[in-house]
């Protein structure tokens, strides 16, 4: 279908095309587009013109581009949810209909290093329980979790029976999680753990590192959340003042 002029830049017309032929299904997720040359018959514009738009669609996420290969529609994320709001992963797959489930890798206790001690405001090195986790939705792996907790506050001989650590917290040590200051860090392929999460060899992670406080503003979780990108979709609300 070609594109029909208006007052917008071709490459805006083309962009918005696109993604109506992939949402009717005229081109499924992880499918091949036609060829630059192909494309940009159909859709009466130039290459240049065309490029442009795959720029712009493969920076929003919406194709992939593979080097000598071809592009292809990108698969939509499963699960969203405004990073603004601390919701535990449990939460975020519950609400997307699925149900979660875990796949506990280990669990040790470690001595702090000089970084966790700072992050946990000890004044001499304690230990630290490490946990690993692969989180699953519907059975299938979507996080990669490594958690980090003062030994002091939770019981010697715990074991996590439910799924949420948040809830785990809560319930074993009475302390409430009320806020996290968060950093968000996109990587490409893990050698680790992007076969752990069954993952593209182009699929990225997004990585959420997380310091967990209290309502006293006493550090109670670090936590390491690698997100498989293409099944998440990090948002935030942004105001001006």
């Amino acid at each position: 279908m070609s594109i029909k002029l208006d007052n917008r830049h071709l490459y805006l017309q083309v962009i918005e095309q696109i993604k109506k032929e992939i949402d009717v299904g005229k081109y499924k997720e992880k499918e091949r587009l036609p060829s630059e040359f192909h494309l940009s018959k159909q859709l009466g514009v130039s290459r240049a013109t065309l490029r442009e738009a795959l720029r712009i669609l493969e920076e929003e996420n919406v194709i992939i581009r593979r080097h000598g290969v071809g592009t292809f529609v990108n698969s939509k994320p499963v699960f969203t949810s405004g990073i603004e709001q601390l919701c535990s992963v449990t939460d975020m797959i519950q609400q997307a209909g699925m149900k979660p489930g875990t796949i506990f890798l280990s669990s040790s206790v470690e001595s702090s290093t000089e970084e966790e001690m700072k992050r946990f405001s000890f004044v001499e090195s304690l230990d630290i329980v490490l946990i690993e986790r692969v989180r699953t939705a519907n059975g299938d792996p979507v996080v990669y979790c490594i958690d980090k907790i003062p030994s002091k506050i939770i019981p010697s001989n715990f074991s996590l029976e439910n799924e949420s650590l948040f809830e785990f917290i809560t319930t074993k040590t009475g302390r409430n999680i009320s806020y996290a200051v968060t950093h968000i860090e996109p990587i490409g392929y893990h050698e680790k753990i992007s076969p752990i999460l069954e993952c593209d060899p182009e699929t990225a992670l997004l990585v959420l590192k997380q310091m967990h406080y209290d309502e006293n503003d006493h550090p109670v979780l670090f936590s390491l959340n690698y997100f498989k990108a293409d099944k998440f979709d990090f948002h935030v609300v942004r105001k001006r003042i």
